[in-house]
């Protein structure tokens, strides 16, 4: 599982339905296209701040482009007020969500408030915007929430923000020991965690697992690699004189992010997604080839990135859409060298189409707010004109921020 990841948007009961889009929001197509401050009132805020739980998308989406391109002066007072008390919970939500891409003091207070708050969106929201911003005073009070975090929406947001606190010896011993314990969706967010902060100290329950078919198999050999520790090579070398076909892309991932063996490991999967999207019928080890892909290219690898993009463009779904799930993950965990891919493809459009398609698909409005702040920042450090520049206004008009 390498994101909570949905196929469905969640349809909302609120009010606004029919109004119009809000004062200075800004429709796709449309000639301003960046995410800099703008001169947009108050009262333009707070209308559009109050049209964020509308159930027509268009205004959704209109509403939000108006607050993000409001000066934080404007913007964070009224978003703070409504993530504190409106009485529309999504309008909370998504006020929150906003609320993480301003660089704004005020925002910590807020969003430790929200740790105590009976919405288990909300909570989420506060609980990954720890896990980006540590504050080793509000680590008990994280610790303790695992006796009671059992929401699908919050444990795994909880459980993720634990692991950036690895250095914490009373987290070490409880992350390790929730490896090998409780539900599988569950331990499967907590061994894709423990991977991605490279937490060595869990590499042995995690080897276990590793060990055992089952649905965490493949997490747990992806982990393998992302810890990166060499004590795992020759557990993932056993593995791949015995695994499964489909099993074999998401091994040879792990062996090359430990260091051994990229030049022809990462061939091996760019082949293997290559036969997968040729050949109906085995879309287990396109998912695998996809996702181990993916994980090269979170890790750095622009090779990796590329590959997903030339044989993701020309697909059709089902294919299509596992590849575009990979491109989302490479999106939300490294945007940076995602740009950067992007800038490079021959058909850029077509390559922000599937992008697009992978955002509609993803659950992740924290994260992909996150991706939103540094499109909007690689506009700005961008030169007029240049590729950078273009890809990040693409992305822009395509994802609609």
């Amino acid at each position: 599982m390498s994101l909570r990841l949905t196929a469905c948007f969640i349809i909302l009961l609120t009010a606004g339905v029919g109004l119009p889009l809000a004062l200075g929001a800004v429709p796709p197509g449309a000639e301003q296209t960046s995410g800099s401050p703008e001169r947009i009132t108050p009262a333009q805020v707070k209308e559009a701040v109050g049209l964020l739980g509308s159930v027509d998308y268009p205004v959704r989406m209109g509403a939000g482009r108006t607050v993000r391109r409001a000066d934080a002066g404007t913007a964070v007072p009224a978003l703070l007020e409504a993530a504190a008390g409106h009485p529309d919970w999504y309008v909370r939500f998504r006020a929150l969500v906003l609320l993480s891409g301003f660089n704004d003091p005020r925002t910590g207070p807020a969003m430790l408030k929200i740790l105590d708050d009976k919405n288990d969106r909300l909570r989420a929201v506060a609980y990954s915007w720890f896990e980006h911003h540590k504050d080793p005073a509000v680590l008990p009070r994280l610790l303790a929430a695992l006796n009671r975090e059992e929401s699908e929406f919050v444990r795994p947001a909880l459980t993720r923000t634990l692991a950036a606190y690895g250095t914490d010896p009373k987290v070490r011993t409880v992350l390790a020991g929730l490896v090998m314990k409780g539900q599988d969706l569950f331990r499967s967010v907590v061994i894709e965690a423990l991977g991605e902060y490279g937490a060595a100290y869990a590499l042995p329950p995690i080897i276990e697992v590793a060990k055992l078919e089952g649905p965490l198999q493949d997490d747990a050999v992806l982990a393998i690699g992302r810890i990166g520790d060499k004590r795992g090579l020759p557990v993932l070398a056993g593995l791949q004189q015995k695994a499964p076909r489909h099993l074999q892309p998401t091994l040879a991932a792990a062996i090359c992010l430990i260091g051994s063996n990229c030049s022809s490991h990462t061939p091996y999967l760019v082949e293997t997604l290559k036969f997968a999207v040729g050949n109906p019928g085995f879309q287990e080890l396109l998912r695998a080839a996809a996702g181990g892909l993916a994980a090269l290219a979170v890790a750095g690898s622009s090779e990796a990135g590329s590959a997903l993009f030339d044989h993701g463009v020309p697909t059709r779904d089902p294919e299509r859409a596992a590849i575009a799930l990979a491109l989302g993950t490479v999106a939300l965990r490294n945007p940076t060298l995602l740009l950067h891919t992007l800038e490079a493809q021959r058909d850029p459009g077509a390559a922000v189409e599937l992008l697009r398609e992978a955002f509609d698909m993803l659950d992740e409005d924290f994260e992909e707010e996150r991706f939103f702040v540094t499109v909007r920042r690689a506009y700005w450090a961008a030169p007029e004109g240049s590729p950078a520049r273009k890809t990040a206004e693409m992305l822009i008009q395509r994802l609609e921020f």
